[in-house]
């Protein structure tokens, strides 16, 4: 059956059309003929503004670069460029659509990072992603390998020029706990589409954070499965729009086994004309994943006129035997309770909306385990809200 909870987005209740097909008969293919070229009526792609992909989808756009790997890395990684033939390559996932399936084929060397086994980092390790440049177009492949009862903090730093798509994919070991944070601060040229792949063993743990801040288009898509029982992922997003950009997050978290947990928190602030942020939130609990307990939330701050928020969550489940399940979404502009509180105390209104949207996103920054990232978005913020006055 599927479950539709009435807490929706104001975009579900316009009349958005959520697909019938079941998120259990997904396609995948490492072969990009295996794909049609979108033509942006699907459900995959509606809401992407396709001619700003720059041939990404149709195999028109050929490589005429290569991205930078720059890492400042805990002592105890271990990162190896390796080939394309490298068995341990495509142990997450399957590319799930036309780009993800081009990037798979089109990139000549991955990055491999591997927490080895038994392992406790010394320190937060940064790996810098740099796009190939203003103009030229670049395919990418990484992997994150922890081994069984590691433990690990990885920031993924996307900054720069260019067109790039990739694969980046998550394997984590039994009973490892991993913290990764992807951030996308690129140039305001830039389009980034990227699939991610997450994948835990047995009792393992990964907090897997989504931080989109520049770019033309950023189109972000993780999918996560769990291999054994006892899995735990929390997924959390916070993303800043401005005028002209589009930002866009899909998730789909697989529960095909039994006693896993996932939980997913994104929060989205949206300012200037053509603005467009998309969040699509899909959870199949499948009819042998018994006791699962799942929850998704996203919630949308619009803070000017011209900009654009759509919140779709889907929850499909197959067996009644779980230990709850649920999603919301919400989009909206500042609370007037809120601000009407805050200047009867004699804070300035300006001053007042600067706290409301700092308060927004609080719950993602407090959960945020690199102090530095969290400075650095917090700073981010701040600059944006100074940007239109707020």
């Amino acid at each position: 059956m599927s479950v539709t909870e009435n807490n929706v987005s104001e975009a579900m209740r316009e009349g958005v059309v959520v697909p019938a097909t079941s998120r259990a008969e997904r396609f995948t293919s490492y072969d990009v003929g295996a794909f049609e070229v979108p033509g942006g009526r699907e459900e995959n792609w509606r809401f992407t503004p396709m001619k700003r992909l720059r041939g990404l989808h149709d195999g028109s756009a050929a490589a005429s670069g290569s991205a930078t790997v720059d890492a400042d890395a805990a002592p105890e990684l271990k990162i190896e460029q390796v080939g394309r033939d490298d068995e341990r390559l495509g142990a997450a996932g399957v590319p799930s659509d036309r780009i993800a399936a081009q990037a798979y084929s089109s990139f000549t060397e991955a990055t491999v990072i591997t927490v080895p086994k038994e392992t406790k980092t010394s320190k937060p390790s940064t790996v810098k992603i740099t796009g190939p440049g203003e103009g030229k177009v670049a395919y990418g492949h990484m992997q994150v390998r922890a081994e069984q009862f590691s433990e690990a903090v990885i920031v993924l730093d996307h900054v720069g020029s260019g067109t790039y798509a990739d694969n980046v994919e998550f394997v984590i070991g039994d009973s490892a706990n991993v913290t990764v944070v992807s951030v996308q601060d690129w140039a305001d040229d830039a389009v980034h589409v990227s699939e991610q792949h997450l994948k835990l063993g047995r009792d393992a743990s990964l907090k897997h954070i989504v931080i989109t801040l520049g770019g033309d288009l950023v189109r972000v898509s993780p999918t996560a499965t769990f291999a054994d029982k006892g899995g735990d992922v929390e997924m959390l997003g916070l993303y800043f729009a401005d005028e002209g950009q589009h930002q866009e997050h899909r998730l789909f978290v697989d529960h095909a086994v039994p006693n896993c947990k996932s939980r997913v928190m994104y929060k989205g602030a949206l300012q200037g004309d053509g603005a467009h942020t998309v969040w699509v939130g899909d959870v199949l609990i499948r009819a042998a994943a018994e006791a699962t307990d799942t929850y998704e939330l996203n919630r949308n701050l619009v803070l000017t006129p011209g900009a654009r928020a759509d919140s779709i969550p889907n929850l499909e489940i197959e067996t009644g035997e779980i230990e709850g399940a649920g999603h919301a979404s919400a989009t909206g502009r500042f609370d007037d309770e809120q601000l009407f509180y805050l200047q009867s105390r004699g804070i300035g209104e300006d001053a007042a909306r600067r706290l409301v949207v700092r308060g927004f996103f609080h719950e993602i920054l407090v959960k945020i385990g690199v102090p530095e990232v969290r400075e650095r978005l917090e700073a981010a913020i701040e600059a944006e809200l100074e940007a239109v006055g707020v």
